[in-house]
């Protein structure tokens, strides 16, 4: 069964989203649930061994995670009463468990591609979200994305972490309270970022995002995302000389 048929997609929703915040273990196993619906789907529905496989990847996944099979049983039932995943029987009797976040989240296949991503990643620029995403469903450019994400802001699903422009922070929104304002203190001192007061507007503000903070405890996911930050600075400010020489020689 595919995901799509699986969860009869479409992209008009019907019924009211039954989504709440969630604990990061959990939020991870949607994450894993969607993404391999989507880019493995002869692994899909998927079994608890599958899913631990999955949660545990060190690629595509902040922060990484180390879970046993028995540390699943717990969060796999809670998302089950939520009703945002079910479990079917498999071949050979095994358990599998397949999710209903398109009617649980209340999204169409875009804003699930994004969401997912969110969801494995946590806090992301608009360049590493459309690049990622687009792993699972086409998003042409950064104004498709962001049309997308305007749909979930709206939906209450996603939140900005820094001022709109270029380096553009954003998160979703399932997050417990605790976990919540850790994230928001973790971009407290780059917030500001798209006002950034400098002659190459574009380049300072990514390098005003990309300034490191010196808030406690930030994490490793925090700590990657402003190590990308710094590489599109070195990479605008590239792009901008050879512009300059490009102007130069043309006169």
């Amino acid at each position: 069964m595919d995901e799509a048929t699986g969860n009869q997609e479409s992209d008009k929703i019907e019924s009211k989203p039954k989504w709440r915040p969630i604990p990061a273990v959990e939020r991870r196993l949607l994450g894993v649930l969607v993404e391999k619906g989507k880019t493995v789907p002869e692994s899909y529905p998927m079994t608890v061994a599958g899913l631990v496989t999955g949660a545990n990847q060190k690629n595509n996944r902040a922060p990484l995670m180390q879970l046993e099979a028995d540390q699943l049983d717990e969060p796999l039932e809670r998302l089950r009463e939520a009703g945002a995943i079910a479990v079917v029987q498999g071949s050979g009797r095994v358990e599998k468990y397949r999710h209903y976040l398109y009617d649980w989240l209340g999204v169409d296949k875009f804003e699930m591609a994004v969401m997912a991503e969110l969801l494995l990643r946590g806090a992301q620029t608009e360049g590493e979200l459309r690049q990622r995403a687009s792993r699972m469903e086409p998003i042409a450019d950064l104004t498709m994305l962001r049309n997308t994400l305007n749909s979930l802001k709206n939906k209450n699903l996603v939140i900005s972490l820094t001022s709109a422009g270029r380096g553009h922070v954003v998160t979703h929104n399932l997050y417990e309270p605790r976990e919540m304002e850790k994230v928001r203190r973790e971009f407290e001192a780059v917030g500001g970022a798209a006002a950034a007061d400098e002659d190459d507007d574009d380049v300072a503000a990514v390098h005003a995002a990309a300034k490191p903070t010196h808030a406690a405890g930030i994490s490793a996911d925090v700590r990657e995302l402003i190590d990308g930050l710094r590489r599109d600075v070195d990479e605008l400010k590239a792009q901008l000389q050879t512009i300059r020489e490009e102007i130069a020689r043309a006169k």
